[in-house]
């Protein structure tokens, strides 16, 4: 989940407007989402008593299975820039506090 620091750098200063008209930045915001929720579920299967401790992790889940699989016609691109907005960054800090100290060498 390191790696989402690339994330909230993607987004940061952007507004919703820069989100309707920039096509690369709303591919880039998907797939972190699909990354992030791919990975929390992993973690919610692996290891329950830790993902509890995620606040908003099942609908971060659902949101990251509806843009993989489609399951809505049209994604609400407002929803989406609010997800970015609002409820990444909390679980993103969780989940960082969660893990040991990296060593990248």
């Amino acid at each position: 989940m390191r790696s989402c620091h690339y994330f909230t750098e993607d987004t940061r200063g952007k507004t919703l407007a820069n989100y309707l008209d920039d096509r690369r930045l709303r591919q880039v915001v998907e797939r972190n989402l699909g990354m992030i929720g791919e990975a929390l579920y992993r973690l919610r299967t692996i290891n329950p008593e830790t993902a509890e401790r995620i606040a908003n992790i099942y609908q971060i889940i659902g949101l990251r299975n509806r843009l993989a699989h489609g399951y809505d016609d049209e994604i609400d691109d407002a929803l989406i820039w609010r997800t970015v907005q609002e409820s990444i960054p909390i679980p993103l800090s969780e989940t960082e506090s969660l893990l040991p100290p990296f060593d990248a060498e």
